[in-house]
């Protein structure tokens, strides 16, 4: 066992034996999502670097706190992705991208990040390494574990190592631009879904809908044609296009660089001041009309994520999310940390419960990052 990984061993049992709290950071970059931070920092960091990266068989072995500007610039030369598209955050790491389970753009079109997991190294609240899964695309006996730490924000243990599958960039990829009203948008993407239009990515905001297509050339290039046609669409030069697209995966664009404390539109249709805005972030039906909750509002992996800006009463949103069929997720702004996830049904709690006493009994791990009681 090299030097950075015995040292977060013998931490985590030292924290274990005194139970005392510890807060897994590796770039500090997700430090605003979820709960609030609560331990003594257990630095990541040092555990860095590719372990093995196999271009042919399209699997990548990380360790967790490697940087996640560096696993993609080894991925691009080979011309391989992480086709979930997480957000890179400044400081972001391999191992924070799995503990926080968030995805881009393409997330509806290629899968979550859960789906690309193929095996990890977690370190348990004992000082354990434990091994689940591996560097195969069909290990799949028994219960998946790796894939269950996928949005665990760390209350079950520390990412040591983590394999992932990669699999090729799309030999073209075009954008469309149209206009349309958030009802006309959502209907459009989910008859281009059934008729299987490659559309990899699709975000709308403020009367404009812009949708990415990616596949073989000849059939980017049809189906461009059809939709530019059919919609009076207008496509989006290159480099125009790459940039609108990564300014969205990373939360940079417009949208998400406004503060949250910000007004939102009133009833009359004009700005008002008052209570400050949560970015909420909705998981609903695609399908689903526009949510009644008044506020900025931008459409992601056709209809199934709905950012919005509202000072509405949490309660509120997260009661209409659920009549959606969907939940609601405090993402940033006023409201408790505490409250940042919506409550869990008590099977769903019993068994986050039971997974929490038998990676980490003595609960040392994240207190309250996740839920306050977890």
């Amino acid at each position: 066992m090299d030097q950075p990984l015995q040292r977060l061993v013998d931490q985590v049992r030292a924290a274990q034996a005194s139970g005392s709290p510890l807060r897994i950071r590796g770039g500090g970059s997700k430090d605003f999502y979820g709960g609030s931070l609560q331990g003594t920092p257990l630095e990541i960091g040092p555990l860095r670097g590719i372990c093995s990266y196999e271009p042919t068989e399209m699997v990548i072995t990380v360790r967790a706190g490697t940087p996640l500007v560096e696993v993609e610039a080894a991925l691009a030369e080979k011309g391989q992705c992480l086709a979930f598209e997480p957000p890179r955050f400044a400081g972001a790491t391999v191992g924070g991208m799995v503990a926080a389970g968030l995805a881009g753009p393409a997330r509806a079109a290629v899968g979550g990040v859960r789906d690309f997991v193929l095996g990890v190294t977690l370190l348990d609240g004992r000082g354990e390494l434990l091994q689940f899964g591996g560097q195969v695309m069909k290990n799949v006996a028994g219960y998946d574990v790796s894939r269950v730490l996928a949005g665990s924000l760390g209350v079950l243990g520390v990412i040591a190592e983590v394999s992932l599958k990669v699999p090729p960039l799309a030999a073209a990829r075009q954008t469309l631009a149209f206009a349309l009203d958030q009802q006309a948008a959502i209907t459009l993407v989910q008859q281009w879904t059934t008729q299987a239009v490659p559309v990899r990515a699709s975000a709308w905001q403020r009367g404009h809908l812009h949708v990415r297509l990616e596949g073989a050339q000849a059939a980017v290039e049809s189906y461009a044609r059809r939709l530019a046609g059919s919609h009076g669409a207008t496509a989006l030069e290159p480099a125009a296009a790459d940039t609108f697209w990564t300014k969205l995966r990373d939360q940079k664009s417009t949208f998400f660089a406004a503060p949250p404390h910000r007004p939102v539109p009133g009833r009359s249709g004009t700005e008002a001041d008052g209570p400050a805005a949560t970015l909420w972030r909705l998981s609903v039906p695609p399908a689903h009309p526009p949510l009644a909750i008044e506020g900025d509002t931008l459409v992601e992996w056709g209809g199934g994520l709905r950012w919005i800006y509202s000072d509405a009463p949490a309660g509120r949103v997260r009661a209409i999310a659920a009549q959606a069929g969907g939940h609601a997720t405090a993402y940033r702004g006023a409201i408790e940390r505490g409250e940042a996830f919506a409550p869990l049904a008590p099977p769903l709690e019993r068994i986050h419960r039971t997974l929490k006493a038998v990676f980490d009994p003595a609960g040392i791990f994240n207190q309250g990052r996740l839920y306050p009681w977890l």
